[in-house]
């Protein structure tokens, strides 16, 4: 088909009647134009309605296998979607049913334009991987890609094209549930990982159909939210914003990152879904993303909710005219955009803008050429819950396993002639592992520790369960009841731990006790469970606990008296095989934990990139006048990127090639990594700058580069990292990112709470 514009009327109408009988709206001799001509062509044929429609997002709202909704709200949809209102549609899954919504759409609507089709793919479809701060644990960049890209394969199988995911919010308060689906505390590692998990689903192009939109949110601010709090008022500085918010978020969108995600929050007064600051000025301006942003769900109504639109007319023209291109479930665009734009409060070309930004994205993923892209039964069939992903999604979970503690060499265990006893309700779960924010999984698919263990048959393995986490449900299926009385099985966890070598332990939160709309005030071992550890601690110290959870736990107790203790999060679909090999030393672990772990509640948030103050401490040693507490330490029980091995790591021989460099320039810094200890390991080499003055207050310490290194044991290897211009930048008192000259102390170590330091001077 030629130029519509060019033919004029007569090809225009061919063109719509060659919709109606399923041609391709695009056929070869077209290809040859520039994508943007090949949008504004088709734009040009829109009504107002149809590209309103384009920038409506619906649920599903039917059973697509049995009758067509006749009346209510589901009847007015499927019109809605019949009639070319719908762009994009969310939670349908299955080629089957994927097809035949696209069906409709394709061929059934005036224009034939493809739908997307979203879908919560956090960590995985099926086959499920570590939650996403369990990934960001193994600091592996090239297995968190690979991470993205199975998930990705897997839910393109069943006719998915679009991810919400990655979450790329930088969180330093573990009492707000959805630190699991983050990478954690630190911007510069949060800017890589977002860079992963984007190429990861997007990969190199789309021209495979293995490939999906990747969707980097919240934009922005959620994680800061008061009190920890989901869907809370956030109030920063725009020093945070920059410095510590927006990284990774700009990080993604240099990737190619085709969608944003406004979030829930206010922020600094403006709820983010209505903030043309955030959408316009920042996203679409300074960083000229040409993708488009959907709100999250239902949050253009939710602004009525924060007092800043009187209705959903009103937070209509408001999340619009800020740049919120897609509206998740609110309806409020469909019912309203089309009447703003004739009263005059909304341009029309504030509308072409969005809808020629989700066109775009159409046509980048190659649903014009080919609408049924991800429709083929034979591949999902072929797919869905492959061998290859088990052993993928095994690996990642060995690698995002923290070893926080091992005293006395407690671990590994021996391989026969122990007897070994299992406590813990968790350890016998097998819906748990999965985690939150795993919809499409099945319950009871992921391999129990207790599967993992009973592997290992030269040893004596003996299960109680002790006392439950949970007492089921409640009338949310997300949500989970803490089991806070019924300590009916401590008796027997008690009778058995006495006869046992060693006694595991399994607890922690339950894999939905963790997630949107899961904050707690508490953070230790919720329930029973801890008077359950005591209990057994005082018939048998040599535990190993085994900790299931999503966020970082205050665990003092656990700290002071337990003499090993494994991180091991929620890590999927192969959880029981990861936590089994790691604990008998057939993997030896090497995950850094992503955020700090506090030492009591009273220090939330705690992060390890904190400012100095004015009073850091005092002279006088019996002085209460500097910035502490009067009744904790200032320091955390672990602090970020911290994280033992069964190598013991030695540190030697920092030094620098210069000790000042100047614009254009560059140091090398070097250091000298030796495994002393008796068995391989790999270490993550970390390098950490602190800038000792500048036109804002600098944190004590930031992340600037790391390294994976493996060893054999007696190895030394010498770790070099560069320092340049780009690497001293922040965002300054001049409202821009820049280099300042001054003073500034590096540090390499395997924590942020190394001590081997030098120094180096910057000047223009």
């Amino acid at each position: 088909m030629k130029n519509l514009l060019k033919y004029g009327i007569v090809l225009a109408t061919l063109f719509i009647l060659s919709c109606k009988t399923s041609k391709p709206i695009i056929t070869s001799e077209y290809k040859s134009n520039p994508l943007d001509s090949k949008v504004d062509s088709i734009l040009k044929l829109m009504t107002l309605e149809e590209k309103v429609g384009q920038l409506n997002q619906y649920n599903g709202f039917w059973d697509i296998t049995g009758p067509t909704p006749k009346d209510g709200q589901a009847a007015k949809k499927y019109a809605d979607l019949k009639n070319g209102l719908v762009g994009s549609m969310l939670n349908v899954k299955g080629v089957k049913d994927v097809r035949a919504i696209q069906k409709i759409a394709v061929e059934e609507t005036r224009l034939g334009i493809p739908l997307l089709f979203g879908f919560d793919v956090i960590h995985g479809y099926k086959t499920i991987s570590p939650i996403p701060l369990a990934e960001a644990a193994s600091w592996d960049l090239v297995a968190i890609k690979k991470s993205a890209a199975m998930a990705a394969e897997e839910a393109s199988s069943v006719g998915i094209n679009w991810t919400f995911a990655p979450m790329v919010d930088i969180a330093r308060d573990a009492r707000w549930g959805r630190v699991m689906e983050g990478s954690g505390e630190d911007s510069f590692l949060g800017s890589k990982i977002a860079v992963a998990r984007v190429q990861g689903f997007q990969g190199d192009t789309f021209n495979s159909n293995t490939s999906i939109l990747a969707c980097a949110k919240h934009f922005a601010g959620y994680a800061f939210a008061e009190s920890g709090r989901d869907y809370n008022t956030v109030d920063v500085s725009e020093s945070t914003l920059q410095n510590t918010i927006f990284p990774p978020f700009k990080a993604a969108a240099d990737a190619g990152v085709r969608t944003f995600m406004n979030s829930f929050n206010d922020l600094n007064g403006i709820p983010a879904t209505g903030n043309s600051y955030l959408q316009r000025q920042i996203l679409k301006g300074d960083w000229n993303f040409k993708g488009f942003v959907v709100s999250d769900w239902g949050s253009i109504g939710e602004m009525i909710n924060h007092g800043y639109a009187k209705d959903s007319k009103q937070a209509t023209e408001i999340a619009i005219n800020a740049g919120s291109d897609m509206d998740m479930e609110s309806n409020a665009y469909v019912e309203n955009l089309a009447n703003l734009v004739r009263e005059g409060k909304v341009k029309e070309s504030l509308i072409d803008d969005a809808a020629k930004r989700v066109l775009r994205v159409k046509f980048e993923l190659g649903l014009f050429k080919n609408p049924y892209k991800y429709c083929d039964e034979v591949r999902e069939k072929q797919t869905v819950g492959k061998q290859e992903f088990q052993e993928d999604v095994l690996d990642m979970a060995k690698k995002s396993i923290v070893l926080l503690k091992n005293e006395n060499e407690l671990l590994p265990l021996k391989k026969s002639g122990q007897k070994i006893g299992l406590i813990g309700a968790l350890a016998n779960d097998k819906t748990s592992p999965l985690g939150s924010w795993r919809i499409a999984a099945d319950d009871n698919t992921a391999v129990s520790v207790l599967e993992g263990l009973q592997k290992y048959k030269d040893n004596q393995l003996s299960y109680v369960k002790g006392a439950d986490v949970t007492i089921g449900r409640t009338q949310f299926v997300w949500e989970t009841k803490i089991n806070t009385t019924d300590k009916s099985g401590f008796a027997d966890a008690i009778a058995l731990a006495k006869q046992m070598d060693v006694v595991v332990m399994v607890l922690g939160e339950h894999g939905l006790q963790t997630g949107e709309g899961r904050s707690r005030t508490e953070i230790g071992l919720p329930g029973v469970q801890q008077e359950l550890l005591e209990a057994i601690f005082n018939v048998n110290p040599n535990i190993v606990l085994v900790l299931n959870n999503g966020r970082p736990l205050t665990i003092p107790w656990a700290d002071a008296h337990i003499p090993a203790i494994v991180e091991a999060w929620h890590l999927g679909t192969q959880s029981g095989n990861a936590i089994a090999q790691v604990l008998y030393g057939e993997y030896n672990p090497s995950g850094k934990l992503p955020m700090t772990f506090p030492r009591t509640i009273g220090q939330v948030p705690i992060y390890y990139n904190y400012k100095n103050t004015g009073r850091p401490t005092m002279n006088e040693p019996e002085s209460v006048f500097w910035s502490h507490y009067s009744d904790e330490k200032n320091t955390p029980l672990y602090p970020f990127g911290y994280g033992l091995s069964y190598s013991k790591f030695d540190y030697s021989n920092l030094k620098l090639s210069a000790n000042t460099f100047s614009k254009n320039g560059e140091i090398k810094v070097s250091v000298t990594l030796k495994n002393s200890g008796k068995v391989a390991g790999k270490e993550v080499v970390q390098l950490y700058i602190r800038d000792l003055f500048g036109s804002i207050t600098r944190p004590v310490k930031e992340l600037k580069g790391f390294e994976m290194v493996e060893l054999q044991p007696n190895e030394s290897k010498k770790v070099t990292f560069t320092i340049n211009e780009k690497t001293i930048e922040f965002f300054t008192a001049n409202s821009k990112w820049e280099a300042e000259t001054g003073d500034f102390k590096v540090f390499v170590g395997g924590s942020s709470a190394t001590t081997l330091e030098s120094g180096f001077q910057y000047s223009n």
